[in-house]
């Protein structure tokens, strides 16, 4: 891929910045003000050689301010483009489908994801993904209710989790 457009808007945790392919499938995401910090996270094979800046990205700058202002299936539809082996694509697509409000452990992940034993891998993941918010690693937690990890920070975690959770 040769060029993508990127964007950093400003949210209630700080800057999002997003990269998103020329077709609208986001390559990246997370809460920072840096592509430069995303672009590592994006398969070599869909990593653009080129970013261009753009003030607002259309229905993914729309879906960003939507989910942030509480309307939380805003990001769902949007498409992702992330590639990796059979297991991670997979899990990542299974992510999409977890809802606002109802997280789910590592162990129910790895369930979900087809493979029971394989809560390691479902981490993994977690941790692999390169299009935060947008397949929502966050809603994964530890047994318990723990946070576990997050890229982009525990604070950041927490605050997600409470905005999605039912008043």
């Amino acid at each position: 891929m040769s060029t993508a457009r990127t964007s950093t808007m400003d949210t209630p945790i700080g800057p999002f910045t997003a990269i998103v392919a020329t077709d609208g499938a986001v390559l990246a995401s997370g809460w920072t003000a840096s592509a430069d910090e995303l672009l590592p996270a994006v398969n070599a094979g869909l990593r653009p050689r080129e970013l261009k800046p753009q003030r607002d990205l259309g229905p993914v700058s729309r879906a960003i301010r939507d989910y942030h202002a509480g309307q939380l299936t805003a990001v769902d539809d949007i498409p992702v483009r992330q590639r990796s082996g059979e297991f991670l694509t997979h899990a990542w697509q299974v992510l999409r489908k977890v809802p606002a409000g109802e997280p789910v452990t590592y162990s129910d992940f790895a369930a979900l994801a087809g493979r029971p034993n394989a809560v390691r891998a479902a981490a993994s993941a977690c941790a692999r993904n390169a299009a935060a918010l947008f397949v929502p690693c966050h809603r994964v937690v530890r047994i318990g209710g723990a946070l576990g990890g997050f890229y982009w920070g525990l604070d950041v975690k927490r605050w997600l989790l409470d905005h999605e959770s039912p008043a």
